[in-house]
Order: C-alpha cells, then structure tokens, then sequence
C-alpha cells in the first residue's frame, strides 16, 4: 500500500486526537505538586522522584510499544497503552505514600509510551508521502502541544471543584475516551524491498553501530531534561517565586486570579507557542538541514533560560518565558523523529524513535528529580535551571556532526 498523497488524512487526525488526549493529561502533573505534598506533608523530591520514574518508565516503554506495533499492530499497542495510563490513574488516586505512588507511575508511564509519540509519530510517518512526512510529524507534535494547552488549566479548575484523587479518575475516563478514534488509524506500512527483507536485529545493529546514531541519542537528553524539569516543577516555582515578589497588582492587570493559576497558564502558554513551533519545525525540516535546524532551537532554548535566570522575575517575563520557550518546545521531536526515519527507513522506524527517545526520557527522569531533590536542599531551582543551560548548549553542538545521508546510500 502506498503512502497517503495527502496531507490531511483519518490517520493523521486520529493519531493527533489520542496524542492530545494524552499529552494534556502529562502536562497537568505539576499541578498536583502542591495539593498532594499538602496533603501528606511529603518532601518535595519525593512527588518529584514520581514524575521522574514516571518519565523514565515511559522512556524504557516507548521502544517495547514501538517493537509491539510493529509486530502485532498499531491499534493493539495503542489500547494497552491506554488500559496502563488508565490503570496507573486510578490506582495512583488510592495511594498515600510516596512509595505507592512512585511505584504505580511506572504504569502511567508506560500508558504515555503506548499512546504517546514513539508509537502515533511512526504510524503517521509511515501513513505520509515523503513529500509531505515532515510537516505531518509536525502538526502530530503540535497535537501534544494542544493538549498541554488545555491540560494544566483543566486540572486547575477540576482541582477548584474536586479532590485531586477524583481528578486522577475523571483522567483515567479521558484517556480511555481517546480509543474511540481507534477506526481510523489503519497505517500502511510503505518501505523498500531492502527494508522489508532485513531483519529488525540487523536494522538495530546498523543503527547503533552507526555514530550519527550515537550523536543523536546523546544530544535528545537534553530536550527531555528541559521538558521534565519545567512540565513538573515550573508551576509551583511561579507560584511560589511570583507570589513572594508580586502578590497582587501586576497578576489583576494581567487577568490573572493567583500566583497557583500563573502557573497553571505558564504550561499553556508554552503549550499554545509550540503548535506554532511544532509545525514550523515540520515545515522547515522539508526544506532545510534537519541537523543544523536542531542546532539552532537547542541553541535558542539555551538563550532563553539563560536570560530568564537573570532577569528578575516577574509576571511578565514568567509570560515571556514561557511563549519563547514555548516556541522552541517540542519543536525537536519532528525534526528528530524525521531523522531517524531519514537515516533508518520507515520499516522500523518506532522502535529507532523508541530508542531514541530513551535518552530524552532519561533527561527527564534527570530534570524532574534533580529539580526536587536540590529545591530540597538548597530552597531554590537557580542550579537546576543552570545545568539546563549547559546541556542545552552541548545538544546544539553534538548535532552538527550527524551525517544526514540515508544509510544504505552512503558509499562503503
């Protein structure tokens, strides 16, 4: 079956509405930071070190789901997905202690693996014409960005109204809603004789043993470094900061009830930025180097912070913040997705993301519980934030030596 000519198609918006689904539940995490450390008077690192398990089991899953697929189907993966994030919701809502929680993020992690990027970016990839594959990974990506649109802002109001526990299950009924769109997800699976003659265990050797690879892998841990980081712990650092500098006239000018609620915004904010970014990204991966394109927004992220660090905070550069850094946000996953799928093929090109991805959820893991453990320490994210900057600065520089030649068209 050949790729969709077009570029709109059933694939493509049933892979955006169950990313969004899922990406808006993510992005609500942070949130709950502070009500359930409230609640049972837990140390900060300890709710941190859940998110963290919860971004590292989802970086151990996104290969295993994207193996799956490939295997046993798309839509199979999928719905295991969402029974583990629906499963892991719901238990996580009964749990009262850290330990508890720690353990079932493990399931929430592995539901966003089976449901998240590694699994719909390769059914998208492989449902696109190569003429329009990179802008259709990017309106995919952009997809999760609309869900961090709506996410946080949700939870903050079911919050207002509910327990956080009710809030974890009414989540769990969200996720498992997002099956509904299950019918149009028939992904053809276009790929050279070559391809589909080669084994996955041989695609994976080439791959690994190839440097580009290496290159690849490395400089992605440091977009997941930033995401956890700020995803988990930037709402109750504006809450806490905001409050504390500017408690009232600048947040009333802005429309703003609370510091809680800035916070809340902030991951929107970013969230409505990066479906501008996500689909530039596409766009300009069809035209341009997508190495080089890397190097930039890793580049521009590290300025970002840069200055967000040392300019005084206030609610409208936490504003600035987040539309700049926004912008920039998830516009590396269409860029890296489509390398991959440039360099590798498309056969298997969900368990190469997978793998890919792993390092990126490895910074995570890094981002979330670092960021506890030294707010812990020290009362304050300044180092954090710092080590964001250094590693943002080294993944702009590890790019520029990928070689972007397909693999098996590059000379012996």
């Amino acid at each position: 079956m050949q790729a969709q000519s077009r570029l709109v198609t059933p694939i493509l918006i049933g892979g955006c509405v169950i990313i969004m689904l899922g990406f808006a539940i993510r992005a609500s995490f942070g949130v709950f930071q502070i009500p359930i450390a409230s609640e049972f008077g837990w140390p900060r690192a300890e709710f941190s070190l859940a998110i963290a398990i919860q971004n590292l089991a989802w970086g151990i899953g996104q290969p295993i789901f994207g193996a799956l697929a490939e295997r046993f189907g798309d839509r199979r993966a999928i719905i295991a997905g969402a029974i583990f994030y629906a499963a892991g919701l719901v238990l996580s809502a009964y749990a009262v202690t850290p330990g508890q929680l720690q353990l079932l993020e493990v399931l929430v992690g592995f539901g966003i693996a089976g449901t998240g990027f590694g699994v719909i970016l390769a059914v998208v990839g492989r449902a696109a014409s190569a003429e329009h594959r990179s802008l259709a990974l990017g309106i995919a990506t952009a997809a999760g960005s609309a869900g961090q649109v709506i996410g946080a802002p949700f939870a903050e109001l079911l919050l207002a109204h509910y327990p956080w526990q009710t809030v974890f299950l009414i989540f769990a009924a969200v996720i498992l809603s997002a099956l509904l769109v299950l019918p149009m997800i028939r992904a053809p699976a276009p790929a050279t004789r070559a391809e589909l003659e080669e084994s996955m265990g041989k695609v994976l050797l080439k791959a690994v043993r190839d440097p580009s690879f290496t290159l690849i892998f490395v400089g992605f841990f440091s977009c997941g470094y930033q995401l956890g980081f700020i995803t988990a712990h930037f709402p109750a650092f504006v809450t806490e900061m905001c409050g504390a500098i500017d408690p009232s006239g600048t947040l009333a000018a802005l429309g703003v009830s609370s510091t809680s609620a800035l916070g809340a915004m902030s991951i929107s904010l970013i969230g409505l930025a990066n479906i501008v970014g996500s689909i530039s990204s596409g766009w300009l991966g069809k035209r341009y180097s997508k190495k080089y394109l890397l190097a930039a927004i890793y580049t521009g992220r590290t300025l970002v912070a840069a200055a967000f660090i040392l300019t005084p905070m206030t609610p409208a550069t936490v504003i600035l913040f987040s539309v700049s850094m926004g912008a920039l946000w998830l516009a590396t996953v269409p860029l890296t997705s489509g390398l991959v799928a440039q360099i590798y093929g498309l056969r298997y090109m969900g368990t190469l993301y997978g793998i890919v991805f792993f390092s990126h959820q490895l910074g995570s893991f890094v981002g979330v519980w670092l960021g506890g453990r030294l707010y812990d320490a020290y009362g304050s994210y300044t180092a954090v934030w710092w080590i964001g900057v250094a590693v943002g600065a080294f993944s702009a520089i590890v790019h520029l030596p990928v070689r972007e030649q397909a693999l098996e068209a590059r000379p012996a």
